[in-house]
């Protein structure tokens, strides 16, 4: 919704959708420019708070250098093409490559900010049902693959994700994960830093477990620096000492629990001594950490990059599970808690897929699927492998897997091989410069907008719509229009589907929006059936352009677990048989504390990614894709603060200035992600002019969490050298 003011001026209240925190803004705009972007101090869960990034809003939607009409790659360059000529290629090669080599030839791959567009998110998942590919790909797998891992062994649904009810808890344990930066993650919370000091202000306690000194660390009553990929060693002797000493409590959760007695069993050999020497934490201060959260009033532990995208990710979400049930902090004001959202996927049946792993593997490597999805890891592999089954089209969306996913120099290469790819994007970029058609759908301020994944993940139940700012221009298609003309396209010409009447005009009838509607009216705060009754309807949302609170989380099990027996289970045969691999490598973890130099990414607070590079107010300052290393790495190594250095890892090198700092542990180097804008044949002046390098043409796509198939990006071994300036 708009307000005008007594200088013409126009206010458009909307959310902030460029990551997580969903904070609300107030954009002024004057004769359709915009004039400024603030905080919306209405907004009941943002609260005025917006982060530096709020002006990428302004700067990408008025980025000359957005495409905004078709593209088609020719012999002679990128070339402008009509809307109907650009789909009617799309869908014709498209068609003739499954016909000439069947379904699974096409491959499909979303990037993240799929899920801040609901139109994007709902058409894309029919999309993905009319190409029939089991060959589908998602930013998931190089991001938080086994937090959905565990949850549907766990609760049944992968969206069943419990989130920390920071607002009231006691004691807030924070493993690999920085919210003063990130703005929360997998648990969407504005306006954090102030959320953090306010726990702190109570009387409770935040501990920050993280191989860097983080900005959420430098607020923190505790930071512990831990060797990476060693978390669940720390998690286990932590259940050690809480089964050890008696401090188990799992209080109502007690009457729904399955398997604390395997539980218990599994922790029983890892004690603080044993994690000490893999985490590097001393044992005695595991013992304080145990005793401390099993003790609070109440707790929380949440885990997030860091304990993820490692070699050992799914354990370490399975065990921070663990450690929230068993003391009984799982389901209770100021533990980990479910969300009651408006538009309920748990509820609606699940979103892509509601399905854990299953039989299928991927073709070179063997990679399991899960919900519908295999790991992202293995895409460049089944490009650049011939062979029955080999992928032969791509299409892209949202996304630039050549700087977002490991090895990413291998896909760089193995892109070119395509006979077609498709990229629907608004940029020309590393990964769609090697697109035969670019599609590129509008900018967020020109639609509507409605947080379906973000709500379902707020630390409370909130709502909030937003109209579009700015029409459309008559040459720009919105993502769901894309994704449907590509539907109806391949439907058509798909021998096998019989499409009847009735599916017909359903398709077409069900909108996102209407889609929004309904699962607005019947969810569990709507209207439903009786147009008179006080419920959630989204024209009633439409008239908050400033969001409503639906108040704080509450408890909910097990009526909200989806287990075919509404029971909790803590002990999944596969996690438990997964122990056995940890052990397996444990002496190997030790051993190389004092001869292996690890990689770990870091957050940038200006930036998201890659795509708001080419923001000059964001990218401006400081160079910050910087190589980060602790002093006694650094004296080792005959390293000097501004040199440049060479890092290598098995799948390639980059040169970067060095950064010495004691926010590091020793033995552990950093650098931010998103970077390397130094390929040619892209459009990006912006991000050209400060291009850094990929930390992804480091990370290995070898280097997988076996049981989840997530990337492991933490956690890389690399040798750091110096350049002899000269001879560089």
């Amino acid at each position: 919704m708009t307000d005008a003011t007594a200088s013409n001026t126009q206010i458009h209240r909307r959310s902030c959708h460029l990551c997580e925190a969903m904070c609300g803004v107030k954009i002024a705009v004057r004769d359709g420019k915009i004039l400024s972007v603030r905080g919306d101090d209405d907004d009941p869960f943002s609260r005025g708070h917006v982060c530096p990034k709020v002006v990428g809003l302004k700067d990408v939607h008025e980025d000359p250098e957005r495409l905004r009409e078709p593209m088609r790659r020719t012999a002679n360059g990128w070339e402008k093409i009509s809307w109907d000529a650009a789909l009617d290629l799309a869908v014709t090669r498209l068609d003739a490559i499954r016909k000439q080599h069947g379904n699974d030839a096409i491959a499909l791959y979303f990037g993240n900010p799929t899920v801040h567009s609901y139109t994007a998110f709902l058409g894309g998942i029919r999309f993905a049902r009319s190409l029939r590919t089991r060959n589908r790909y998602s930013a998931t797998s190089v991001d938080q693959l086994p937090h959905h891992y565990a949850a549907q062994a766990m609760y049944g649904h992968q969206f069943l994700l419990p989130i920390p009810d920071l607002d009231r808890t006691e004691f807030f344990l924070l493993i690999g994960c920085n919210p003063v930066v990130s703005n929360g993650s997998l648990m969407t919370v504005p306006d954090v830093t102030r959320r953090l000091k306010d726990l702190r202000a109570r009387g409770g306690s935040l501990v920050v477990v993280d191989p860097r000194r983080t900005e959420t660390a430098d607020i923190a009553d505790r930071h512990l620096f831990v060797r990476p990929g060693t978390d669940a060693w720390l998690l286990l002797a932590m259940l050690h000492v809480i089964f050890a000493e008696g401090r188990e409590r799992l209080g109502r959760l007690e009457s729904f629990v399955d398997g604390l007695e395997a539980v218990r069993a599994a922790c029983r050999g890892i004690t603080p001594d044993i994690a000490a020497r893999a985490t590097g934490i001393e044992a005695e201060e595991i013992r304080r950490l145990a005793r401390d959260f099993a003790t609070a009033p109440s707790a929380v532990c949440h885990g997030r990059m860091g304990a993820s995208t490692q070699e050992f990710g799914a354990l370490t979400q399975w065990l921070i599970q663990v450690l929230n049930i068993v003391t009984g902090n799982l389901d209770r004001s100021g533990g980990a808690m479910f969300t009651k959202p408006a538009f309920d996927l748990v509820s609606l049946g699940g979103g892509p897929s509601a399905r854990g792993t299953s039989a299928r593997k991927t073709r070179v490597s063997g990679l399991a699927e899960f919900g519908g999805e295999f790991p992202v890891a293995a895409l460049a592999e089944e490009i650049d492998t011939p062979g029955d089954g080999q992928i032969r089209a791509l299409v892209t969306a949202a996304g630039n897997p050549v700087l977002s996913t490991p090895n990413g120099s291998r896909l760089d290469r193995a892109l070119p091989e395509l006979d077609f790819l498709l990229s629907i994007d608004f940029y020309l970029n590393e990964t769609s410069r090697h697109a035969h058609l670019i599609l590129p759908p509008t900018f967020a301020l020109e639609r509507d907008h409605y947080d379906v994944i973000f709500h379902a993940l707020a630390i409370r139940n909130t709502a909030k719509y937003c109209s579009p700012l700015f029409e459309r221009a008559e040459t720009a298609r919105h993502d769901y229009e894309i994704f449907a003309a590509l539907t109806q396209g391949l439907e058509a010409r798909d021998e096998r589907k019989k499409t009847g009447v009735f599916a017909t005009l359903r398709d077409r009838w069900l909108t996102p929006r209407r889609t929004l509607a309904l699962a607005l009216r019947f969810g569990p705060y709507g209207a439903r059936w009786n147009p008179f009754a006080d419920g959630l309807t989204l024209s009633r949302l439409r008239n908050r352009p400033e969001g409503v609170d639906l108040g704080p989380l509450e408890p909910c099990l097990p009526a909200r677990l989806r287990t075919r027996d509404r029971r909790i289970q803590l002990a999944p045969a596969s996690l438990l048989d997964d122990l056995q691999r940890l052990e397996r490598r444990r002496e190997a973890v030790v051993a190389s504390r004092a001869t292996t130099l690890l990689l770990i990414g870091r957050r940038d607070p200006r930036t998201n990614n890659s795509w708001l590079h080419n923001s000059a107010r964001l990218v401006k300052g400081p160079r910050r894709c910087t190589l980060r290393m602790h002093p006694d790495d650094a004296l080792r190594l005959s390293m000097t603060d501004g040199s440049t250095v060479e890092v290598k890892s098995r799948t390639g090198a980059i040169r970067l200035p060095l950064e010495i700092t004691n926010e590091l542990a020793p033995g552990v180097v950093s650098m931010p992600h998103g970077w390397g804008h130094d390929r040619p044949g892209t459009q990006t002046s912006v991000a050209s002019a400060h291009a850094g390098v990929s930390i992804n043409d480091l990370t290995d796509e070898r280097l997988v969490d076996a049981l989840s198939g997530n990337a492991a990006l933490n956690g890389v071994p690399v040798t750091v050298q110096r350049i002899d300036e000269r001879a560089a």
